[in-house]
């Protein structure tokens, strides 16, 4: 019936549009009738150079208000578009699709449905701006780390493919079109029917629960599996073998420690509601919007709160490692965004950024200057220091004249291979000595780089694409002990994200924890922007 209701809205509309131009031309020259509609439109786009612009280079002709079939198709797709954003997580009220039909049906005037025109202009920008790349900026959720750069379409382009093409298919293909965004779409309508139906039922008592329990906690246990589709439905009180496969099942998908067991933070995962987990998927879908259309045939992504690194080859994972993100502190975290990996360094030295130099190796070196004794303080022309000549307590962090080298070695901070991909953030992929921390469960250990587990491996998938013999070449350079640069044939693209729900090449969707609380910021922007779960109200 609403369909149905809408559809004649709609009809009706066409029928007051051409009401309205026939009841001016019935006294009016069409001259002084077009006239009129243009200078109102160049007034209505007064301010807007994208609007003004376009409609000037069309000669102030209408997109929307005509009484033609394009028109009436035109207006008809984007209403149903903007009824429809909640599809994509947006929030409806964003677009007063009521107030716009209203003004539709009381246009009477040329000038009238001249402002009629403007305003269905400036409604679709801003519903194509918000799908294409999404309704807030990283920057403004934290400019410090979510330095994403997000590609915004030009408008006067997008008016101009509008014109061009059939208006629903063209609505339709304005949000990403990613296998991962409409895996993320058919993941929030399951997780909807989930909250409408009361959600997975009672929580797990807290505490730990282990192959051989029986009683109370592993009954709440066993329901909660049932419920999230982990467990078959059965009667029984006793952790089983069954359980502790469905217990390693939901651990894999959370990314958690697959250990069968459920302990302290594997329940804390199983308790988190629906309603969370859809806030995950809903920011996630915005967050998919961010990153650029064009992502390489061929790239590496790495998503942080999942502490792992990938090659992706036309859109198949290719190569995977365990990798460790920056610290969760306020100058350690690593950041979000996009770039091109152009080299790798093997043998690399680790020259020190200079925070790390003042915050941690001054007041070392003020206080004993044979302190740290694996780096080299090197001048400004690159010669070494004789330490017991210096009075590092004259210095503080802002007049530091030296810098600080670690030559290459097995004991080197940056490990035997660095992946490049020139930022000034200074962040790049990396190998490390300390590989015992790539058996936590929760990696989050680095100055802000990230660091591989199986850098070498990394990096003959990398050299496969120009070498015969990749293994062999890279380890003909590693065992020459010298630093060395080799260039990559063909630029990588490299996207460093985060995303704490996603879908898994087998379609089943996969959740993280939110490692820095970025997600909650950004779900409190959606929030405060008029996106609300079904059934919740702001």
């Amino acid at each position: 019936m609403a369909h149905k209701k809408r559809r004649q809205q709609i009809k009706s509309l066409s029928a007051v549009f051409r009401a309205a131009i026939v009841a001016v031309a019935l006294g009016t020259p069409v001259a002084a009738q077009d006239m009129a509609f243009k200078q109102s439109v160049a007034a209505a786009t007064y301010g807007s150079e994208h609007l003004a612009s376009f409609y000037r280079d069309n000669a102030y002709q209408p997109i929307w208000t005509g009484d033609g079939p394009e028109f009436q198709a035109r207006r008809a797709a984007l209403i149903a578009a903007m009824r429809n954003t909640d599809v994509h997580g947006l929030p409806q009220g964003r677009y007063d699709t009521a107030a716009l039909i209203e003004q539709m049906s009381q246009a009477k005037t040329r000038q009238d449905l001249a402002q009629v025109e403007v305003t269905l202009s400036r409604a679709f920008l801003k519903l194509a701006r918000d799908l294409q790349s999404g309704i807030l900026r990283p920057s403004d959720i934290d400019s410090e780390f979510m330095v994403r750069k997000v590609d915004r379409a030009d408008p006067v382009a997008t008016l101009t493919a509008l014109m061009q093409a059939e208006p629903n298919a063209y609505m339709r293909s304005l949000a990403p079109a990613s296998p991962q965004y409409r895996a993320l779409q058919k993941e929030k309508i399951n997780l909807e029917a989930l909250l409408a139906q009361g959600g997975w039922g009672a929580g797990v008592p807290s505490g730990k629960l282990e192959l051989g329990d029986e009683g109370q906690g592993v009954v709440a246990l066993r329901n909660r599996l049932v419920a999230m589709g982990y467990m078959r439905p059965n009667a029984g009180r006793e952790f089983d073998t069954a359980m502790q496969s469905a217990v390693q099942a939901f651990q894999a998908a959370h990314g958690l420690e697959q250990d069968g067991v459920a302990g302290p933070g594997t329940i804390e995962e199983l308790n988190r509601s629906v309603s969370d987990r859809l806030k995950s998927v809903i920011v996630a879908l915005e967050r998919e919007r961010w990153l650029p259309e064009e992502r390489g045939t061929r790239h590496v992504l790495v998503n942080q709160t999942d502490f792992s690194a990938k090659i992706v080859d036309d859109g198949r994972i290719t190569f995977e490692t365990r990798a460790v993100i920056g610290k969760n502190t306020h100058d350690r975290q690593s950041p979000e965004f996009s770039d091109e990996m152009e080299h790798m360094v093997i043998n690399p030295s680790w020259y020190v950024p200079r925070s790390i130099i003042g915050k941690e190796y001054l007041p070392k070196l003020q206080a004993n200057p044979y302190a740290v004794s694996h780096l080299e303080i090197t001048d400004r022309r690159g010669r070494v220091v004789n330490r017991g000549a210096v009075d590092f307590t004259q210095y503080s962090r802002r007049n530091f004249p030296f810098a600080m080298r670690q030559p290459p070695s097995t004991k080197n901070a940056l490990g035997l291979v660095k992946f490049m991909f020139p930022n000034k953030y200074n962040i790049y992929l990396h190998d490390t000595p300390q590989k015992s921390l790539f058996a936590r469960e929760t990696r989050a250990f680095s100055h802000g780089c990230i660091r591989l587990a199986q850098p070498f491996d990394f990096a003959y998938a990398l050299l496969a694409k120009q070498e015969e013999d990749p293994k062999a070449f890279f380890h003909r350079v590693l065992n020459t002990g010298r630093e060395t640069k080799v260039d990559l044939e063909q630029n990588v693209p490299v996207h460093l994200i985060y995303r704490t729900a996603f879908v898994g090449a087998d379609g089943k969707a996969q959740f993280r924890r939110d490692v820095y609380g970025r997600d909650a910021k950004i779900w409190n922007a959606l929030n405060r922007a008029g996106v609300v779960l079904p059934g919740v109200q702001s």
